[in-house]
This record gives C-alpha cells, structure tokens and sequence, in this order.
C-alpha cells in the first residue's frame, strides 16, 4: 500500500462505463499519501485523517479528472433519503455554507459538466446513474439503512422530476460494497427489509445468523423503477473480503478511511 506521493496518472480507479458522455468511477485505498487506517487515498473529511492529506487527495483526484478540486463535490452522508440538485453556484459559496447545503444528504445529482459528484462507502454500497439523453446523472449512497428506504428508486425519481430522465434510457452501476456472505445482520435488520416490503427470498440468507445482499437490492430496485436489468453493472467486489484494496468499516473501525464513487458529465 502506497502513503507517499503520488503522481497523477498513477491514481488508480475503478472505471466504468457507463455511456459516451460521463465519467464513472470508484477509488480504491492505492495512491494518496494518508496513513494507517486511512492509506494511502481518502478524501473523506468526516471520518478522522489529517486534513493536510485530505487535501492533498483531492487535489490528486482533481488533477486527475482534469478539474478543480472545489468541482469534487461530496455530501455529509447520515443513512437518509435526502437526494439534493447541485448547481454551479454551489461552487462559489463559502465553505460553511458549501457544508451546510450538503449536510445530512445521501444522494446527489446534476446536469452540470464538469462537476464530479460522489458519496463516499466503506461496505455501504455506492450507486451511479446516467441520462445521456439529458445529460444528467446521480450518485447514492445506500447503506443497509438507505437501501430499505429505497433511497435508489427514490434517486430515479428524483432525476425524473429534475431532468425530464426516462427510468428505462439510464445506466447505472452498483460499485464495491459488502457482500451477502460478510453481511450478517441482527433479526432486526431482516426484520426493517421484510417490513419494506422486499421479497426476503431473493436479497436474505439465513446461516448462523441472516445475511442480506445490498447489492442485489438495490439492482433489484433499480429494475422495479424501469431501469432496464442489462443497464445495470455491478461490481461484485466486496469491501470486507478485500479490505487490504477497499476500504472497510467493520474490518478497520469506524475510524478509517473512505472510498469514493463519482460520477461527472464530460465537458464538452
């Protein structure tokens, strides 16, 4: 794992593709110059690094997507629904009021180019989405919370009174996050999806304990919404399996670092 400097263009990410038109992508824990439970790349200004090295991060990441690092926008993520519009003019408010726009949001979209949007994960799973047809796109964060309050259907809709989007011309990808086998939950986890009205059948296993596949419930929910079943990627890696690569909430603390998944419409 790298923690010194690091050149632009070895910044790796997980690429995908989404369409002609966006850029798509999640970091992994390789490159940056952050240290211990945070190594080496995190951008997260919420969960405890050296802020001298999240900055440095950003910066890397921006030169990276050929931007700013203010045009990086991320939320204050608290497992809600809240799906919120970002504006070019979010760009130029003070960063106390930047962070009050995006506190206690955990989904955000735009028609911007070059505005790079994303939410930050650690087993909770990241969800993009892409309209070429408007231009436009989305990035949630679903965590087991999120995902119950079907925070990825609530995200398509949003974009479908925002932006005009047609659920069935989107793409989406569902990145890393933790799998149904690391997953075990507590009956009363089960108990929240059950009650959501979720056929338990398909997202629930019962070993020792229940385990629930996020993934396939948002991709389940997704396909529910109208978006076709082959628009749909996912990634299948799992953040607790791989947590030397990805980082990892339940294998490194709550105190660690973050990957982040982002989404930007191309400047044309």
């Amino acid at each position: 794992m790298r923690t010194g400097r690091t050149a632009v263009a070895d910044l790796p990410l997980l690429d995908y593709d989404l369409g002609t038109g966006a850029t798509a992508f999640t970091t992994t824990r390789a490159g940056g110059c952050s240290r211990g439970a945070y190594a080496g790349f995190n951008i997260n200004p919420y969960c405890g690094d050296d802020p001298a090295a999240v900055a440095y991060n950003l910066r890397l990441l921006a030169a990276r997507l050929g931007i700013e690092p203010g045009a990086v926008v991320m939320p204050h993520q608290t497992h809600g629904t809240e799906v919120r519009l970002v504006a070019r003019e979010l760009l130029a408010l003070p960063e106390a009021s930047r962070r009050m726009v995006l506190e206690g949001v955990d989904a955000l979209m735009t028609a911007e180019p070059g505005i790079c949007i994303g939410v930050s994960t650690a087993d909770c799973l990241p969800v993009l989405l892409y309209d070429a047809e408007h231009r436009a796109c989305c990035a949630v964060h679903a965590g087991w919370r999120g995902t119950a309050a079907r925070i990825a259907q609530r995200a398509v809709a949003a974009m479908a009174a925002a932006f005009g989007t047609r659920p069935a011309a989107l793409t989406a990808a569902i990145g890393p996050g933790i799998s149904a086998a690391a997953f075990e939950v507590g009956d009363e986890v089960y108990e929240a999806f059950a009650s959501a009205g979720f056929r338990m059948d398909s997202i629930a296993q019962r070993r020792e304990k229940w385990h629930i596949d996020l993934a396939e419930c948002n991709r389940l929910q997704l396909v529910e919404a109208g978006v076709g079943a082959g628009s749909v990627l996912v990634s299948g890696l799992c953040t607790y399996s791989h947590a030397d690569e990805l980082f990892s909430a339940r294998r490194l603390g709550a105190a660690s670092g973050r990957l982040f998944s982002g989404i930007m419409i191309d400047q044309s």
